[in-house]
């Protein structure tokens, strides 16, 4: 039976709407699992190229809602993320097999998936990936187990329990379908509660009282628009009056690149006003910090400055945003597309993220480095006891961005076993516990300071201690055993009784031949 006109691309289509939707800031999680289930079903019984395309529509749906917000920097950009997206789906799903082992190859081909998107092309984007939609439901908890890539694989392993579920609903004479449910729906239970019971960072060993500073102002304009005086400006008046409170805190973090300057930042006027800030407030102060350097060039740092108001320590960003912060192959791209917009490039930095600071080691991850799970794992692997993420999302018009990004500090700390801290020029500012927990938000564009007494931890957690290797290892082999188990069924015994080789059945439906068990 092949499949009617639309009969392949409307559901698939759906599929990846339904995965959307469960990313902040909509934050539907139940429904991812109906959209990987629904795609699971659909690429029953499908040739090779119709898979292919079953993926690739899904994965359009899925980015063009999950990264709608890349619209308003370029439409055309954001017509080719997205396209370049939903090739990684395109391939997991023109791998998965169409009839037996398609349940284990489906989720370890959606895993190794989302392990290249998220390392490829540029450096990879996180951005939008399914993980997210679970950091407000229950198995978030298993990201201390496998952080991101494990919540990808459980989302999958879910759609495929409600998929044969529903199947076996439907036509209770097909019995075999039963055992396939059961057992992902058993993995799903299982990794759920043994994250929530996992070691999660353990007892706090002291703490501190942290201020985050949200200078706040108008969202949606471009760094040239605004530029970023304003921005020191308002974190600065935002900050003055910690130093009248009762209670001092130490830290003060400042968002990402609140300070722009072009000479050394001990000899600018904004260095020496944040020094004397410190002084004043007696406390450390981490403030995001640009440096032009030449006619082409920048960097992006974060530096502390101590109680006394020295520079006790500098970090510079590592992960930087393609097309936001450098332009890769600039040369060629430059014929395809006005980069104005992007006039310098960023240096990379390296290093781990981890700070000695007169308020403890602390980690941090710059803005859009919260999304990369290695970004954690380093600093905290150096020895840092709390998470502070300096991020400035001022040129996001929508909360989409904002909201995905938090949903990714939660994943973090959890994944971490330590608090976080972000601080945000224009929101949002958030304080979040090493279960996960959003315990202080600001609103967006608001002038805000959170202040709140964070948990300093040295306990480690399973995916701190091996990180992504374990998770890959499974998928791979769960993928293999899908395509063995395929293969091993088709070379014994042939098209399935009632089955066209050239052209098996394509949907289950009233009148349709029954198919194997997956």
């Amino acid at each position: 039976m092949t499949p009617r006109r639309g009969g392949v691309a409307v559901p698939s289509l759906a599929a990846g709407v339904l995965l959307a939707l469960s990313l902040p800031p909509f934050g539907a999680w139940p429904v991812g699992f109906v959209g990987a289930g629904l795609l699971f079903w659909r690429l029953r019984g499908l040739r090779l190229r119709t898979r292919l395309l079953a993926g690739w529509v899904a994965g359009i749906g899925c980015f063009a809602v999950g990264l709608l917000w890349a619209v308003a920097f370029s439409w055309y950009g954001a017509v080719v993320l997205v396209l370049v997206e939903a090739a990684f789906w395109a391939v997991a799903a023109a791998v998965t097999p169409p009839w037996r082992g398609r349940a284990p190859a489906l989720v370890g081909a959606a895993i190794l998936a989302e392990a290249a998107r998220q390392s490829w092309p540029f450096g990879g984007l996180p951005v939008g990936g399914v993980f997210l939609g679970q950091a407000n439901g229950p198995l978030l908890g298993a990201a201390r187990l496998g952080g991101p890539l494990l919540l990808t694989g459980l989302v999958w392993c879910g759609g495929v329990a409600l998929a044969e579920l529903a199947r076996w609903a439907r036509r209770r004479r097909q019995p075999r379908v039963l055992p396939t449910a059961v057992a992902a729906l058993a993995v799903v239970v299982a990794v759920g509660v043994a994250g929530t019971l996992a070691p999660d960072g353990g007892r706090p060993v002291s703490s501190v009282r942290v201020a985050a500073v949200q200078g706040g102002g108008t969202r949606g304009l471009t760094e040239l628009e605004t530029g970023r005086a304003g921005d020191f400006e308002a974190e600065l008046a935002a900050t003055e009056p910690l130093a009248e409170g009762p209670s001092r805190p130490a830290p003060v973090l400042w968002p990402e690149d609140v300070i722009a300057i072009s000479v050394p930042l001990e000899q600018s006027e904004p260095g020496r006003l944040v020094a004397a800030l410190a002084r004043r407030l007696h406390a450390t102060v981490v403030a995001g910090v640009t440096v032009t350097v030449g006619a082409t060039r920048f960097r992006n740092e974060v530096v502390a400055w101590g109680p006394d108001g020295r520079i006790v320590g500098r970090f510079e960003k590592v992960h930087r945003v393609p097309f936001g912060e450098y332009v890769p192959d600039r040369g060629f791209f430059s014929h395809l597309a006005n980069l104005a917009a992007v006039p310098r490039d960023a240096i990379a930095g390296h290093g781990s993220g981890m700070l000695r600071t007169p308020a403890g080691p602390v980690g941090l991850l710059v803005s859009f480095e919260v999304f990369f799970a290695d970004r954690g794992r380093s600093a905290v692997s150096a020895g840092a006891r709390v998470l502070l993420v300096p991020t400035n999302t001022s040129s996001y018009s929508s909360d989409q961005m904002p909201s995905q990004e938090v949903a990714a500090d939660r994943v973090q700390a959890v994944a971490e076993g330590r608090d976080l801290v972000q601080a945000s020029a224009t929101g949002y500012s958030t304080f979040v516990t090493n279960r996960g927990a959003v315990v202080r938000t600001s609103a967006l564009s608001a002038r805000t300071v959170l202040m709140g007494t964070v948990p300093l931890r040295r306990g480690s957690t399973a995916y701190e201690a091996w990180g992504d290797p374990p998770v890959l290892a499974l998928a791979g082999l769960s993928l293999a055993a899908g395509l063995a188990r395929h293969r091993r069924r088709a070379g014994a015994a042939g098209p399935e009784p009632g089955r066209a080789a050239a052209e098996p059945p394509q949907a289950d439906g009233p009148g349709a031949e029954p198919g194997p068990p997956s």
